[in-house]
């Protein structure tokens, strides 16, 4: 079969004064940009044969060979390009599925042709190479790249991808019907595509899958235009004609860029006459039914001109995204480039890579011990990732967590009054048990001393149970605060170093040293632990005698409260008796109660001593333990895991370990180098467009007057990042379709300055006569953009009260 290619298809979706704007996006596709980032374009999307490649022929003027048996077997990639010599390009591009030697199979598959006669032939060997068979897999997920370029070829592309698969058959398995609802799936989500979903008429339209997919990737109908295709298989007043007219209409599945219906050409003819494909359309809408319909919502010739106005207001409006897109990228590879260094093949440029990450290394570690966080690498405090690099402030909250856990779960026993209840949530005991106890203790530890005193071991001995859960808090306290310096130190080193270098740093010298200070840390926690548990009690600290003495006034003034009670015969002391007080009787009330258990005495006297001085020791050690532990043993030794000293002493197999590189790290310099030079000739393309300020459509193509690129109105439109859904209400809407073909426009731009002075002439018109030109509209301010949508939205209906 001849291969036939007609530009005259395309004039209409690409006006010659808007070339410049497709010129820009093309220019960043032919550079690459469009592995990196995503590009406006059109997707064909359908059930499996429901015309979708017939949809593409009509708009590209490119024609495939379609027989009714054979469908879409993978996603095809059609970009036309304008250059001074004709030529046919056909590529693969790998699926990232794909194995290693199997991506380099497929990438070797380039072609180049002489005439379009041999495309046929060049499909079938690509379908081969993808291993698409009739005994084989059905379906690929790999790309058909056809680059068709010549000097009356219009800047576009344009996605053929497989048909969509209701259930597995003989020849299409469960796994095909996943992976080509996979790859549909992937185009339809980048915001930046223009989606075609295409419906035939053969089948009723609420079962087929596109719709429901299209729906799913974009909620509001914002990017999606329905395209009904065969429209002549229904039968004439049928239910069914009716169902699909109204949907033609917007009256059911609703898109916000409404429907557009196609009568192409029977697909068992062998050949495509344009002229009568589009002689045979025209026949078809003008009688029946179908005449009833919009004149702008059929004919492949309004379809080019629906197509225009999309792409035209998504590449104008999508230009600052793409910028500020390419710079934030741009800054990430050059972050990873800089990481990975220059290479490293010598001893000495090993030393030296180390050298300089030591130093960055330290210098991070240092201001984040000192809580200084002016770097970028602490980023937002109010973030988890943000806080933990935040090593100061970490240990710091560490250490009040620490004294507060100790205050409250130190005590192996807490001792209460009946009177008071308890309110402890640990371990408890009633004071007059814990008085017998020590009572029995001091029973068995009788030394020399007299009745009423007792053996200041006894002190030790109760202090050293009382202290016991002290040594399982210090070490939980310990290890979670070197957990934290951890981590901290994983993402200062991933920030410093590639990931090659980081895995070879955390292995073989951060860890180790890590683990070492962890040892060291914990012998230290044991020694400060040993000093208060062994031996004998000791402190010179008057806090010790004041305790003391406050412990007993408390216990004398509960004492009197009771005694005084009792003797005015009331239930507190805030209570007022009307009888006359005995002042004598009173004072020997309050002195009569002498103890005469002189064990019970000392018993008394022993946990006065017991709860002062656990008092003053618990503050000891929570002091000791942060500051000779966390402060000497960790903080000050973090930043000393990386530095220049240390590598300079490296020897030559440590520093070949850690920082040789292997054939992956030059890979992925390369890969970065590439990727990072095609980012900032798009930048430079960008900025070449950008540089005059802003980007003027008129509203029959779309616009909604300027586009900043550098002013302060820039910031109201959303990174790349975000959804489109939340891009798109900072956007003009399309305006309605006329009924009349559009017409063609010939306003002459030979360069940029040319257009971007069309694009700024107030009240000229850049189109035709017979299409008017907008007003000038200056850049709005955010409640004037609000306005302008809510009227926009309310203008949204055409004059036949259908909703565009």
């Amino acid at each position: 079969m001849v291969i036939k290619l007609t530009s005259d298809g395309l004039t209409g979706l690409c006006s010659e004064e808007k070339s410049l704007l497709l010129d820009t996006v093309d220019s960043l596709r032919s550079h690459g940009i469009s592995h990196y980032i995503s590009l406006p374009q059109i997707i064909v999307c359908g059930d499996q044969s429901s015309g979708k490649s017939s949809v593409l022929e009509a708009i590209s003027g490119v024609s495939f060979p379609v027989r009714s048996n054979v469908c879409t077997r993978f996603p095809t990639e059609l970009v036309l390009r304008k250059t001074d010599e004709t030529a046919v390009h056909v590529s693969i591009v790998p699926h990232h599925s794909r194995s290693k030697s199997e991506k380099a199979t497929l990438r070797g598959f380039q072609e180049k042709l002489e005439t379009f006669d041999e495309l046929p032939d060049l499909i079938e060997r690509a379908k081969a190479a993808m291993g698409i068979t009739t005994l084989g897999k059905a379906f690929s997920n790999d790309l058909l790249r056809i680059e068709v370029s010549g000097p009356d070829r219009p800047h576009l592309t344009i996605v053929d991808l497989p048909g969509l698969i209701h259930s597995e058959t003989k020849t299409q398995s469960k796994d095909d019907v996943k992976m080509i609802k996979q790859v549909v799936q992937g185009y339809m989500k980048e915001s930046r595509s223009v989606i075609l979903a295409v419906v035939s008429a053969k089948n009723d339209y609420a079962n087929q899958v596109v719709l429901k997919l299209a729906q799913k990737a974009d909620p509001e109908g914002i990017r999606t235009l329905g395209v009904i295709t065969k429209p002549d298989t229904l039968h004439p007043g049928s239910e069914s004609e009716r169902d699909y007219i109204g949907l033609a209409n917007n009256k059911d599945v609703e898109f916000r860029l409404g429907w557009h219906v196609l009568r192409n050409r029977d697909s068992e003819k062998d050949s495509w006459d344009p002229e009568e494909r589009n002689s045979q359309e025209k026949d078809f809408f003008s009688k029946g039914s179908w005449a009833s319909l919009n004149s702008s919502d059929w004919g492949i010739d309004l379809l080019r001109g629906r197509l225009s106005k999309l792409l035209l207001r998504q590449i104008s409006m999508e230009l600052p995204n793409l910028i500020t897109e390419i710079e934030t990228k741009s800054g990430l590879r050059q972050g990873q480039l800089d990481k990975l260094g220059q290479p490293r093949a010598t001893i000495d440029q090993q030393r030296t890579y180390l050298i300089r990450i030591g130093q960055s290394f330290q210098g991070i570690v240092k201001a984040a011990v000192e809580g200084n966080y002016t770097d970028s690498f602490f980023g937002d405090a109010t973030s988890a990732a943000g806080y933990e690099k935040r090593i100061r402030a970490v240990i710091q909250n560490r250490a009040i967590d620490f004294a507060d856990n100790l205050g409250k779960k130190g005590k192996y026993l807490h001792i209460y009054d009946k009177e008071e209840g308890d309110s402890s949530v640990g371990p408890s005991l009633p004071k007059d048990e814990y008085l017998d106890k020590i009572g029995a203790l001091i029973q068995r530890s009788r030394g020399r001393e007299l009745p009423g005193m007792f053996n200041p071991m006894i002190v030790a001995d109760l202090f050293r149970e009382q202290s016991s859960p002290w040594g399982a808090i210090a070490r939980a306290y310990v290890k979670g605060v070197w957990e934290a310096a951890r981590d901290f130190l994983r993402r200062v080193v991933k920030h410093v170093a590639d990931s090659t270098t980081v895995s070879a740093l955390l292995e073989f010298v951060i860890m180790p040293k890590l683990d070492q200070i962890l040892k060291g840390l914990n012998e230290k926690a044991k020694v400060l632990l040993n000093q208060h548990q062994e031996g004998h009690p000791i402190t010179y600290n008057h806090y010790f005698t004041d305790t003391l003495q406050k412990i007993r006034m408390e216990r004398q003034k509960s004492e009197i409260s009771r005694k005084i009670c009792t003797y005015f015969q009331v239930d507190s002391l805030s209570l007022r008796s009307g009888m006359n007080i005995n002042l004598k009787a009173l004072v020997d009330h309050l002195a009569g109660s002498v103890e005469s258990d002189m064990n019970k005495f000392a018993a008394l006297e022993v946990l006065d001593f017991l709860e002062a001085y656990y008092k003053v020791a618990m503050k000891r050690f929570i002091d000791d333990v942060a500051v000779e532990v966390i402060e000497a043993g960790l903080a000050a030794e973090l930043g000393k895991i990386i530095d220049p000293v240390s590598v300079s002493i490296m020897s030559t197999d440590e520093l070949n370990k850690i920082a040789g590189e292997t054939e992956a790290s030059r890979a992925f310099r390369k890969d970065l180098q590439t990727e990072l030079t095609v980012l900032k000739d798009g930048m430079n393309i960008c900025k070449q467009f950008a540089r005059f300020g802003l980007v003027e459509l008129d509203e029959k193509d779309g616009g909604g007057g300027k586009v900043p690129y550098n002013s302060d109105e820039s910031d109201s439109i959303p990174s790349a990042a975000e959804e489109y859904e939340s891009d798109l209400d900072e956007r003009p809407h399309a305006e309605p379709f006329t009924d009349e073909t559009p017409p063609e426009f010939d306003v002459p731009c030979s360069s940029v300055d040319d257009l971007i002075k069309k694009f700024s002439m107030d009240g000229k018109e850049l189109a035709d006569d017979e299409v008017p030109a907008p007003p000038y509209n200056r850049a709005l301010s955010k409640k004037e953009k609000k306005k302008k949508r809510e009227k926009e939205r309310a203008a949204m209906l055409r004059p036949d009260g259908i909703s565009y």
